[in-house]
């Protein structure tokens, strides 16, 4: 049996790795800052560690006696003052050197870090292919968005310490939706549509993955990734007009009205980041000429990822919002 930490345990994504190493019969621990919380594991037998990413003597406590490690827990701006973009990007990157620091010293064999769809870059304009691992984002593409140019640093610092002998696999989930979003983060997608909020999408191209394939697609990475290579999580590539057909047929409502102008969405990420009562939607919007489809064959292949149907996972997160009485 192994032994095994998930960073992030209270959360969306580490929550389901923490069930689903249990049914494979593995020890699980988590690591929580809030010691009351157990975000959708309340039936779960697990250890809890509390402790923060900023405190290493807690992380390397949590760490000592792991087999594997899975860092679901990394640091994320919210709205984020693009001013503030590196202040927030330095912080990232001390929390992340902790972690990789602490699972040497706790002599773990892998840790397995959930990084993000972001750090993926745009394939080359002379490549009629879709984006995948070979693609990355170049830091200060987007110098105002701090979740892009966090995510890159950290992602950066676990591809060098892997380079160096550092055993760690990076996933990067696309749009992870799914039941247990604990916090309400990309459930607010399907939220708005189910309160009929909304009435316009922005044009472009985005991909699905279940929050439960994803966490399988985790703990394959532990048994059979490669040390130092990344794999996107994802699922099928839909039109934003083809998902949101899918998302309002399924909560009941009528589909969006229009596609809205790229003149339209600059306006409001501006009046976003300049009025705060602004929904933070603004902040996902601030992305969207970079949003594109991906190729997920090499986790298909290397992680065995299997996904199923978008309309599953839409009808499985609308019914647990509403167990949860979140309409």
């Amino acid at each position: 049996m192994y032994n095994i930490l998930v960073l992030g345990a209270t959360g969306f994504i580490g929550g389901h790795i923490a069930k689903k190493a249990q049914v494979v019969g593995w020890k699980v621990h988590g690591f929580r800052r809030d010691s009351e919380s157990v975000g959708h594991l309340q039936n779960l037998d697990i250890k809890w560690f509390d402790g923060s990413l900023e405190d290493y003597p807690s992380l390397l406590k949590a760490m000592t006696g792991m087999d594997y490690v899975f860092h679901a827990a990394a640091s994320y701006p919210g709205i984020c003052d693009p001013a503030l973009v590196q202040e927030r990007v330095q912080a990232a990157t001390e929390q992340m050197k902790k972690v990789i620091r602490a699972t040497r010293e706790a002599r773990v064999k892998r840790l397995i870090y959930t990084s993000s769809l972001t750090t993926i870059g745009s394939p080359p304009i002379t490549e009629n292919r879709l984006a995948d691992e070979r693609d990355l984002y170049i830091p200060g593409t987007m110098p105002d968005n701090a979740y892009h140019e966090m995510k890159i640093a950290m992602e950066n610092l676990a591809l060098e310490a892997s380079g160096v002998g550092y055993d760690i696999v990076i996933l990067n989930p696309t749009l992870v939706l799914g039941p247990g979003d604990v916090h309400i983060s990309t459930g607010e997608i399907l939220l708005m549509f189910a309160r009929g909020k909304a009435k316009a999408i922005p044009p472009g191209v985005l991909n699905v993955i279940d929050v439960r394939d994803a966490a399988e697609a985790h703990i394959n990475a532990a048994r059979s990734g490669i040390r130092g290579q990344r794999y996107i999580l994802g699922g099928s590539n839909y039109s934003i007009e083809e998902a949101s057909a899918i998302f309002a047929n399924i909560a009941g409502v009528k589909p969006p009205l229009f596609t809205l102008p790229n003149w339209l969405i600059d306006a409001y990420i501006k009046a976003g980041d300049k009025f705060s009562f602004i929904p933070f939607a603004h902040d996902h919007l601030r992305a969207y000429t970079h949003w594109q489809g991906y190729n997920v064959e090499k986790a298909e292949r290397e992680l065995n990822l299997k996904s199923r149907f978008l309309e599953e996972t839409v009808r499985d997160s609308l019914k647990w919002f509403r167990n949860q009485g979140i309409n």
